[in-house]
């Protein structure tokens, strides 16, 4: 068999449990289908740690402390229209940690915070309210081809560029329902 071959945390705790059971390793391998070498070391590590997970593996070390986070996370929390740019040079000022922007995103998007745009609700009057049920309850019946020369438009803006020069809020994440 070439390559590693790996198993889910269900048929780790299955093998366990057969082998708790008595059933050989052998068998065990045939029923999973990997090779034997793979449960008897899963049944090493288990004997040994009491656990059939994987080890924390390393990886590579990060760029702030967590200390750093919260200082980012403060400083899209205190001004809400900052740009990651605008934090990055803060948090360089305030620690002398260099940090690119796309870093400074992703410790936002870590902290559930993401730009948005803000939003521009008019506040719905009684009058305005009364006036779009007038306007509803008089076009109720309308039929398709009276819909059909409608033009519906809105107000949304496309930008070929990368900088469309709104202004973005961070904002936590909210779901809704």
């Amino acid at each position: 068999m070439v390559g590693q071959q790996k198993l889910s945390l269900l048929d780790r705790g299955r093998a366990i449990g057969w082998f708790q059971d008595g059933v050989g390793e052998g068998e065990i391998a045939r029923r999973l289908l990997v090779s034997p070498s793979v449960i008897t070391r899963l049944r090493q590590r288990f004997q040994a740690t009491g656990l059939v997970q994987d080890r924390p593996r390393p990886g590579r070390r990060k760029k702030t402390t967590a200390r750093e986070d919260r200082f980012i996370t403060r400083q899209a929390q205190t001004v809400r229209t900052s740009t990651a740019n605008r934090i990055r040079r803060q948090l360089r000022a305030a620690t002398n940690t260099n940090v690119s922007t796309q870093t400074v995103r992703n410790r936002l998007h870590a902290a559930q915070y993401h730009a948005r745009r803000p939003s521009k609700r008019p506040k719905l009057t009684l009058v305005h309210k009364r006036a779009r049920r007038v306007w509803s309850r008089r076009h109720i019946g309308w039929t398709r081809q009276q819909w059909a020369v409608v033009l519906f438009t809105d107000e949304s803006r496309y930008s070929l560029e990368h900088n469309d020069g709104r202004v973005r809020v961070w904002s936590p994440l909210r779901l809704h329902g």
